[in-house]
Parts: structure tokens; sequence; C-alpha cells
């Protein structure tokens, strides 16, 4: 096969890569040049508690976690989705199964097994990687079809390109090497930028005292549900579990609602959701419970017996209650199933699981190509959605990866 075209792929993360092996099965001579010395660095990070690759769920569900940027994404996921996404991992020789969550997983729950196999079939197929190449945004020149500079530890260097992918992620865990350092030299450049935010983040809240907090910072609510209902109407409701910080709460429920909490807080500088503490019990069984005599007990112990309130559960109650309402069972039963939590800021970026904001969707065309920027497509977290975690996140990034790369192979007439 006569390679007659180059392509620079910049970031090689999921969506890096994926463009990379749909670029070089064309027939593109492909070049994937990263900053960190390895690629796959936040992926791996992601993997350590089992890699979550895609989810289960039927497709229409799957499709509504992106919310306003369904109508975006669905063109990409329909032809990479999370079927594609199981069928691409079992061709790596990676089996998956689907947990009780219905999200999907390998089989042995790691992430170096597959980053290993995925990179030897990419430099089987001709894929080459520069790492510890750190592009030098900032520069004057355009470049597509010209001349990309590169920092190297051998010094300053030089690279033609037919058509350049970037895939540089968005702001979150800067040291795994995405710091969103592209954005303003895309705009300056006429490419328009949605401003990045923490999204999948944890909050702080007005204020645990120091008794909560010293006792209780990184212990979780478990077996829980939370409530929010924004300035808009718009209403977030599920159940699950997530952890006290030394200032507030984060955690996997905490980060499924982030979007909505974030945007509130941004808009009204606070965001108030109702946490359950007994999702399974109705309030007229809590009442009665709270109500029943409890002869010599003290009321920790009441609520104990009664409900199994204890440690976290007990401690959230009196950092909203006051003495008085703890004995007031009308109150205090109210409050066990809708405990007022007001959340004031969301955590820094450089913290977040991943990024909302990025190049908005109307500054490309069909093909993911920057209309101000001939043959420079964009991928990955770069793009203005966000998704909670579950797969979702991954999913849609290795599906832009590729639809990049459809774009950029199109534009090149091949």
């Amino acid at each position: 096969m006569t390679l007659s075209h180059t392509v620079a792929v910049i970031g090689g993360g999921p969506a890096g890569l994926m463009a990379a092996e749909v670029l070089s099965a064309s027939g593109v001579q492909v070049h994937v040049y990263d900053a960190m010395p390895s690629v796959g660095r936040k992926f791996l990070l992601a993997g350590r508690g089992g890699l979550n690759l895609t989810h289960s769920e039927p497709f229409d569900i799957f499709m509504s976690r992106f919310g306003d940027r369904r109508a975006q994404l669905e063109p990409m996921l329909t032809q990479f989705g999370p079927e594609q996404v199981r069928e691409w991992a079992a061709g790596l020789g990676i089996e998956t199964f689907v947990g009780t969550s219905g999200r999907v997983f390998p089989t042995d729950m790691k992430a170096a097994p597959l980053l290993r196999a995925w990179l030897q079939r990419l430099r089987a197929a001709g894929v080459q990687f520069h790492m510890r190449h750190r592009w030098l945004v900032g520069g004057d020149e355009p470049i597509a079809a010209a001349s990309l500079r590169f920092a190297t530890p051998a010094g300053e260097a030089a690279v033609n390109a037919d058509a350049v992918v970037l895939a540089l992620g968005g702001a979150s865990w800067a040291r795994l090497g995405s710091d969103g350092a592209w954005a303003p030299w895309l705009q300056a450049r006429g490419v328009d930028v949605a401003p990045l935010l923490p999204a999948n983040c944890g909050f702080d809240g007005a204020g645990w005292s120091e008794h909560f907090s010293s006792r209780f910072a990184g212990q979780p609510f478990k077996s829980v549900a939370i409530s929010f209902t924004d300035s808009q109407g718009s209403r977030f409701a599920r159940k699950g579990e997530f952890v006290a910080t030394a200032k507030g709460i984060e955690g996997s429920l905490i980060y499924a609602a982030s979007a909505l909490l974030r945007d509130e807080i941004a808009a009204h500088g606070s965001a108030t959701l109702l946490l359950d503490l007994l999702p399974d019990r109705s309030a007229e069984q809590v009442l009665a419970a709270v109500t029943h005599p409890r002869g010599a007990r003290s009321l920790s112990s009441h609520l104990k017996s009664r409900l199994g309130l204890e440690g976290i559960k007990a401690g959230v109650l009196h950092e909203v209650l006051s003495r008085d309402a703890m004995q007031d069972p009308a109150q205090l039963a109210a409050t066990i199933k809708a405990v007022p939590l007001r959340l004031v800021a969301a955590r820094p970026i450089d913290e977040a699981i991943s990024t909302a904001g990025g190049v908005r969707f109307d500054a490309l065309d069909e093909g993911l190509m920057a209309t101000a920027l001939p043959g420079v497509f964009v991928a990955g977290e770069m793009l203005d959605w966000e998704a909670p975690t579950g797969g979702y996140l991954l999913t849609a990034s290795m599906a832009s990866g590729a639809a990049a790369a459809r774009g950029a192979i199109k534009q090149l007439g091949l």
C-alpha cells in the first residue's frame, strides 16, 4: 500500500488513538505526538478501579445521558457506540462483561492489557509514536499542510502534515497531559470555544462543622438518594452513594448531578440538593418509627434501633437540625427524608474527572473540521460536550476520534 498522505494526531488519549486507528486503516501515514512519556495515561488512571469501557443500557437511554449535545453526538455514536466498543475490544483479544449496574468492563477489570494490545496493533499498522513532543501552541503559522512545531528533549522539531487531528483533552488532571492550553490558541484563530468547566466533579458546601469534618470526611453516604431541581425546572433524582469531604461532597452520585449543580451555582451563587437518608422507606414509615415510644433510650439509640441511622447519617442530621429540632418528631422525620445540603462552589477543574465546554460544534463542519482552520480536525474532550461517568465519556471520546478521522479522510479525497 502506498502511503500518499501524512496526518498528525496530537494527543495520545482514547480519541487520538482511535483517530490513528481509523486513519491508518485507510492507508494514511499517521504520526501520533504526545507531550507525556507514554500515551493513554488518563486512560490507565481511569482503569485503576476497573476500566469502565461503555454501558449496556438501550441506545436511546444511552444517548439521553449526553443532554443537549445528543443531536451532535448521535451520528458519531451510531457508527461507533456501545456495541462497537465491545466488538473492538474483542478484536484486541479483550473479552468484556456487563456488571450489575449495566456498566461494561474487561473481564480482568484492567486497562493496561487493553492499551498494550491496542498499541501493538497500531504499531503493526504503521502508526508512529513520538513521545515527549509538546505542541508549541501560540505561534502565528497555520497548522495544516504546513509546519507544526514541537518542543522535544532534543530541541525544537518541525513537522509537516497534510491534515491534523487535535485530541488534546480538556483541562482536568493536567499532570497527565491535558491542560487546556490549546483553547486561547484556537480562539485567536477564529475558532469558537466555550469556556472550560469542571464536569463530574465534587462541590464545596457552606461548611461542615469541625466536629463533623474531623469525624466523617472521607466516609461514604451509602444507600441514599439525592434530588435537585434547578431554577429552570430541570430535575435530577437518583439513588446511589457519595462521600463527604472536609468541605463538601463528591462521588459517583454527585458527579451524575454535577452539570445541573455547577450551572445553578454559576447562575445564583449556590445550589441546595435534598438528601434522602432512607430512600427505601416512605415518609409515613419514617415518621412512625421516629414517633414510636423510646422509653429510656437516647434519641441516637432509638434512631439506630428503629431506622438503622448511625454514623455519618446520624451526624448529618445534627449538622442541619438544632437540638430542639432533633426532639421534634415531625421535623426530624421530614429531615431524614430530605436533608438540605447547600453547595456554593464546584471543586477546581484540575480535580474534575472530565471537562465541559470546548470547541463549539457550530465552529466545525460535519466531519469535525474547524471551518476557520481548513485541515484541522477536533476530537474527544476538546469538543463542547459532557456526560456522566459510566462508560459514556470513553465511548463518546473514541467515537469522536473515529469521526474526526473519517472527516480527515474525506477532506484528503481518500
